[in-house]
C-alpha cells in the first residue's frame, strides 16, 4: 500500500486492521505513548496549534499533507515502503537469497538488539530537546523543532511496530521499556552516550540535528539493506522524513553563522558579543563537541558485533549497491589502531571494519555541510574556515577512547589536554554566553540577535508566516 489509512485510531499502511490481536496490543501501548509525550515532550506548547506535515502517502512525491495541528492529536502511525515480492538479501552470507518476511530463529536476539538500539535514540532526542520551545530564537524555528520532535515520536511508532508484531512478550516488553527509560537519567539512561548529552540551548539544538540526526541517517541506510524485509523497508521510508532534521541543522548553523559575519563586516574589529551575536571560534566548538560525540556513535573500529551483524545479512553497508562484492570474505581496511598508547596501522578484515567503513562514509557527508559554512564565511569575504576535528579527537567509545588526542589526532598528554582543552570544546563560560542569548522571540517574521532568518519559508509560506498560534 502506498496510501496511509487515516480511518484507524492508528494509522498505517500495513492492514493492521487485519491482525486484531497486534492492533489491541499496539492500542493498548497508544495512550502509555501519548503519556510519554506528554510528561516529557515539548513542554507547554500541547494546546497550540503548530503548522505541520502528516504523511499522506509513501510515494516519493506528494507525500505529506501540511496543516495546523496540536502535537498530542498528530496522527503517529505506522509506515512502511511497498513491499517487493521479488527482493533479494543484498549482502553477506545468505547474498542473493529472498528476503526475509519473518524474524529467523537464529538471527532473532541480534535483529532486536539492533531495532530497539535504533528504536532508542528517537524517544531520547524528544527528551533532549524538550525545553527548547520556551528560547526559540523565531516561530519559524519554533515549528521546526516541533516538526523534528513530532517525526522522532513517529519513528518510535514504526519501530515499536516491529517489536510487537515480531518478537512476541519479549518485543512488548522492550516496547514499554522505551518509555521508561530517560534521556540523561543517571540510573535509567538512554542506550547510547550522546543521546544522554544535555542538549539546553539552540546552537546545540542545530548542531545535534546536523550530525546526531546524519548518524541516523546512516544507520538507517545500512538497517535499509536489511534482509529481514520488514524493517528495510521501515527504514527506507523513516529516511525520507530524516532529511528534514538534517536541513533544520545544516541551515540553522549556517544561519548562526551569517549573524556573526554580518555583523562583523558592519563593525569591523569589534566582538560580536556586544552585539548579541556568537563568535565563529565558539561555534566551531561547539561543531567540535557534537561532531565528535555523534562519531562515537558508530562503536568500535574493530567490531565482531558489526562481523556478525553483516555475515548475518541484519545490517549492511550504506549505499551497498555501490559496492561490487557483497560478501566482504576477501579484503581489509587500513586502520589505525591505539594500543598500550601508540598509534600503529593495522589491516583488519572487511567484515570487522564496517563500523568504520560506515562511519567513513558518516564523515564525508559531514564535510560537504563544513563546505557549505565555509561559502557562507567567503560570501561575506571574512578568513575563517570551518573545519571537523579528526576522527581520533574527544572519543569515548573504541580504541581512542584510552588516550587523548588534539585537533588533528596527534597524540597528546593528559596534561597538554587539560591546558588546551578550552581551545577545542565549550567549557563553562561558552555555555553561559550561549544560553544568555536564548531570549524567545515569537514575534510573526522576527528573528533573535543571534541568528539571521532563513532564505524561504516551508511548504512556500513567507518566513513571516504563522508557524505556531501562540
Amino acid at each position: 500500500m502506498t496510501g496511509i489509512d487515516y480511518s484507524q485510531k492508528i494509522p498505517n499502511n500495513v492492514d493492521l486492521s487485519s491482525d486484531k490481536r497486534l492492533q489491541r496490543a499496539l492500542e493498548e501501548w497508544q495512550p502509555n505513548y501519548i503519556e510519554w509525550w506528554k510528561s516529557v515532550g515539548p513542554t507547554d506548547f500541547n494546546t497550540n496549534e503548530v503548522y505541520l506535515r502528516t504523511a499522506v502517502s509513501v510515494n516519493a512525491d506528494g507525500w505529506a499533507h501540511f496543516g495546523y495541528v496540536k502535537m498530542p492529536e498528530y496522527r503517529w502511525g505506522i509506515f512502511l515502503e511497498p513491499r517487493d515480492a521479488e527482493r533479494r538479501i543484498g549482502f553477506g552470507d545468505h547474498e542473493g537469497e529472498a528476503a526475509w518476511q519473518q524474524v529467523p530463529g537464529e538471527y532473532r536476539n541480534w535483529l532486536r538488539r539492533l531495532i530497539v538500539t535504533q528504536a532508542d535514540t528517537e524517544p531520547a532526542s524528544v527528551e533532549q530537546q524538550r525545553l527548547l520551545g520556551h528560547t526559540a530564537p523565531s516561530l519559524y524555528d519554533l515549528r521546526n523543532l516541533f516538526q523534528v520532535n513530532v517525526e522522532e515520536g513517529r519513528h518510535l511508532w514504526a519501530m515499536v511496530y516491529l517489536l510487537h508484531s515480531y518478537f512476541g512478550r519479549d518485543g512488548r516488553e522492550e516496547a514499554e521499556e522505551l518509555l521508561q527509560r530517560r534521556s540523561g537519567n543517571p540510573d535509567h539512561p538512554r542506550i547510547l552516550g550522546t543521546f544522554n548529552e544535555p542538549c539546553q540551548d539552540w546552537l546545540s539544538f542545530f548542531c545535534f540535528t546536523m550530525f546526531t540526526d546524519r548518524d541516523g541517517k546512516f544507520q538507517l541506510l545500512a538497517l535499509a539493506e536489511s534482509g529481514f524485509d520488514p524493517l528495510a523497508r521501515t527504514c527506507r521510508f523513516m529516511l525520507t522524513e530524516e532529511a528534514h532534521h538534517m536541513f533544520v541543522g545544516q541551515t540553522g548553523v549556517g544561519r548562526v553563522i551569517d549573524r556573526a559575519c554580518t555583523l562583523m563586516k558592519e563593525h569591523p574589529g569589534k566582538d560580536v558579543t556586544e552585539f548579541g551575536a556568537i563568535p565563529l571560534e565558539l561555534i566551531q566548538r561547539y561543531i567540535n563537541f557534537w561532531y565528535s560525540s555523534s562519531t562515537d556513535l558508530y562503536g568500535a573500529e574493530v567490531s565482531s558485533n558489526s562481523a556478525n551483524f553483516f555475515a548475518a545479512g541484519l545490517k549492511g553497508r550504506a549505499y551497498e549497491d555501490r559496492y561490487k562484492e557483497h560478501k566482504a570474505n576477501e579484503g581489509s581496511m587500513r586502520i589505525e589502531r591505539f594500543v598500550d598508547g601508540k598509534l600503529s596501522a593495522e589491516d583488519v578484515a572487511m567484515r570487522n571494519a564496517m563500523n568504520e567503513v560506515l562511519r567513513s562514509e558518516y564523515i564525508k557527508d559531514c564535510e560537504k555541510g563544513v563546505d557549505y559554512w565555509n561559502r557562507i564565511t567567503e560570501k561575506h569575504g571574512i578568513d575563517f574556515k570551518f573545519k571537523l576535528p579528526h576522527r581520533r579527537f574527544n572519543r569515548r567509545i573504541g580504541d581512542y577512547a584510552a588516550g587523548r588526542f588534539d585537533f588533528d589526532g596527534n597524540p597528546i598528554s593528559e596534561a597538554e589536554w587539560n591546558q588546551k582543552v578550552d581551545q577545542w570544546l565549550p567549557n563553562e563560560k561558552d555555555r553561559a554566553y550561549v544560553k544568555s542569548l536564548m531570549v524567545p522571540c515569537h514575534e510573526k517574521g522576527k528573528f533573535a540577535s543571534w541568528i539571521s532568518a532563513p532564505l524561504r519559508g516551508i511548504n512556500d509560506q513567507p518566513t513571516d508566516f504563522e508557524y505556531v498560534k501562540l
